[in-house]
């Protein structure tokens, strides 16, 4: 039991030990950023980032000093990674626009399917998906032990409808332009080609922060779906997927 106890207390002291280092090292990035000390800001927070403190706030910053320094590609980046950690997160999204304008960035054409899922998002649609399933088979039991009625039949019939619509929702989500294949290219005027060589015939030139969804891999390579509703290939180095 001693050392039981002893062994937690030495792992909370560990936790704790690493959590004040994290903070220290925030509150370092964040003066450096407010001295206009962008470059050391970003490797502080890319620092925190590989030691795996995720959270919406700290890729926002990262994005903001990125953007300071001109690198439009990494700063779209740790916005769209903000966002999809924090949907409503206001200020990651205005300066994600005022960085796509500013770098010209392409995006990715979403078709009416996909704007009306993203009406809500993943999360939301998994609960709805689940609360309608478990409603819908508690209202079937029930049936089982009392008269059967329109209005329950209706219930379940609705119930249904609603968890499977959820259910689309999320796989269009998913699978869409902006779900787990989405990347950005960083690169700096990445050109998209016909085929994995440098001297290929090119398709698209792709400014910095535009967005690509990735189809397959081979070698060095990525075949991706083209904001032009082209498809071709880039070097994997040039981009970036915004999932981690």
């Amino acid at each position: 039991m001693k050392r039981r106890l002893c062994l937690i207390i030495l792992l909370t002291a560990v936790a704790f030990t690493a959590s004040a280092a994290d903070d220290r090292a925030f509150g370092k990035a964040n003066q450096a950023y407010a001295e206009g000390r962008f470059e050391e800001a970003a490797t502080g927070y890319e620092n925190l980032i590989r030691s795996g403190n995720w959270n919406a706030d700290l890729f926002y910053d990262l994005g903001n000093a990125r953007y300071r320094l001109g690198d439009f590609g990494q700063a779209i980046l740790n916005f769209e990674r903000a966002l999809a950690l924090d949907p409503r997160h206001p200020e990651a999204d205005a300066n994600l626009r005022l960085a796509r304008d500013e770098g010209r960035a392409l995006e990715l054409r979403r078709d009416w399917i996909e704007r009306y899922a993203g009406m809500a998002t993943v999360k939301q649609d998994t609960i709805a998906a689940a609360i309608a399933f478990w409603f819908a088979l508690f209202i079937t039991a029930h049936l089982f032990f009392s008269r059967r009625s329109a209005g329950r039949i209706a219930l379940i019939a609705l119930s249904v409808i609603v968890c499977g619509a959820s259910i689309f929702a999320i796989f269009t989500l998913e699978n869409g332009a902006r779900g787990d294949a989405l990347a950005i290219v960083t690169g700096k005027d990445v050109e998209a080609r016909l085929a994995t060589a440098d001297n290929a015939k090119s398709v698209l030139v792709l400014p910095a922060g535009s967005e690509i969804k990735i189809l397959s891999e081979r070698g060095d390579w990525v075949y991706a779906a083209l904001p032009n509703d082209q498809r071709g290939w880039i070097p994997a180095s040039s981009a970036e997927r915004v999932r981690m």
